[in-house]
């Protein structure tokens, strides 16, 4: 388990190894309501018709702005370092069937 000593102004944060390995999304889907925004991650496969929620993150309003405002500053920073990110062409939705042939029998 990593263990991040404080310092001055700073807390520590445990991060566990299962959860240092990360999850693989896909596909975001987000939804809020007056008192907090959530945030749920999907993987989508290839030609299946059934998504699953792979993992759920709520927060309160005023924490979805600076995570929104974090993105933003660390998309910057990519890009600066690695060059601009193209997304230009792409369906505001992945394709549900990945533009893969459907299978016939």
């Amino acid at each position: 388990m990593a263990d991040h000593q404080p310092t001055q102004n700073q807390i520590s944060i445990d991060l566990s190894e299962e959860i240092a390995e990360g999850i693989y999304a896909n596909l975001a889907i987000i939804s809020h309501s007056q008192s907090e925004f959530v945030v749920d991650f999907i993987r989508m496969m290839p030609n299946v018709p059934k998504a699953k929620v792979k993992s759920r993150i709520v927060l309160t309003p005023m924490h979805a702005k600076r995570l929104m405002r974090a993105l933003a500053d660390n998309i910057k920073k990519y890009e600066n370092q690695f060059g601009v990110i193209n997304d230009s062409g792409q369906p505001p939705m992945p394709p549900m069937n990945f533009n893969t042939p459907k299978a016939q029998a």
